[in-house]
Formats: structure tokens, C-alpha cells, sequence
């Protein structure tokens, strides 16, 4: 019962709030905060390239009360949402991302970032 209620949760009560990155090294880093009452419960960050239409995924973080609910599938839908013609890749090496990667279609590839952004940045992972 408390995962169905968790799942529930997810779908109604869980905001999803655009920001740039505090204090990113990369000026075209971007971040959709996932936020339940008032507090950050993950976040998903990524890379917008406006003159070649590409987005790269750079890190996918949930609480741990909130896997398994499919609140990485949702964000990364409204993700796609926010930016209908962009292309999206990610540059994930972690088990549960690869499989949120993959169930949502979008490829896995070692480079991050496109040449307009200054070619590929640190990756980043976070648990």
C-alpha cells in the first residue's frame, strides 16, 4: 500500500520548477527542480544548445523515498514537454539511470555537450 500511495504522491502533489544552476561552471547548465511541499526531493540537470537543437542530460537525482515511483519518468516527460524539438542524450553511467534513460529512449553517449557550447563538459553523476 505505501507504494501505491507514494505514486500517488508523485502525480499529485510533486512541482516541477525550471532554474539555472547555482554556482555552475557552465553557463548553459539548467536544472528542473523537483520539489514536494516546499523542499527539493530531486532535481535533473542538463544542457540546452540552441543553434543545433540538442540537450544532453548530465545528472538525474531522486530521493530515496521517491524511486520507484516513476517520478524520473514523469520529470524527464515534462522535460520533453518544456522543449518539444530538442533532441536529448545523456551521458549517464549509472544502473538506475541507464534503465530511466532507456525506457524513455534517449541514447547514452560518452561526449557531453556540442561543439557551440564549448565541446564536452566534466561528467557528473549524482547518486
Amino acid at each position: 500500500m505505501g507504494r501505491l500511495r507514494r505514486r500517488l504522491l508523485v502525480y499529485r502533489s510533486i512541482e516541477f520548477l525550471p532554474s539555472r544552476v547555482p554556482g555552475g561552471t557552465r553557463p548553459d547548465e539548467q536544472c528542473l527542480l523537483l520539489v514536494h511541499i516546499r523542499k527539493v526531493v530531486g532535481q535533473v540537470r542538463y544542457q540546452l544548445c540552441d543553434r543545433c537543437d540538442q540537450g544532453v542530460i548530465t545528472a538525474v537525482t531522486l530521493e530515496e523515498r521517491f524511486r520507484s515511483t516513476g517520478l524520473g519518468t514523469r520529470a524527464l516527460s515534462h522535460l520533453r514537454s518544456r522543449h518539444p524539438s530538442v533532441r536529448w542524450r545523456s551521458n549517464l553511467n549509472l544502473r538506475a539511470t541507464r534503465d530511466l534513460l532507456r525506457r524513455m529512449s534517449i541514447p547514452a553517449t560518452a561526449a557531453a555537450g556540442c561543439p557551440h557550447t564549448g565541446g564536452p563538459s566534466p561528467r557528473s553523476e549524482m547518486p
